[in-house]
């Protein structure tokens, strides 16, 4: 799903589409205010996609030093990006 149709739907209220790939069900649930149901999510994403979707949401939170080790694991430098701009990178990087 395009990132930006993915955005759309999550803030929708509808209920979740189906057929999403893991990785765009957390970035859906953060997007539809479920931050702790995306977080949840990010076990059921592997690694390092899962790891960053992680620090994502803990930048999002402003837990930066955990959202630090996160992007570690990830192999990925925290981002200076702003959050919506991350979002959208992550959703096209993970369809």
């Amino acid at each position: 799903m395009p990132p930006n149709v993915l955005l759309k739907s999550a803030h929708s209220g509808n209920p979740m589409p189906d057929g999403l790939n893991s990785s765009h069900q957390a970035l859906w649930l953060e997007q539809a205010g479920d931050w702790h149901k995306a977080h949840d999510m990010c076990d059921t994403v592997p690694d390092p996609a899962g790891s960053w979707i992680h620090a994502y949401l803990h930048r999002v939170e402003g837990d930066l030093s955990n959202a630090s080790y996160w992007y570690h694991r990830a192999s990925k430098e925290m981002p200076t990006c702003s959050l919506d701009q991350e979002w959208l990178q992550l959703a096209e990087e993970l369809a």
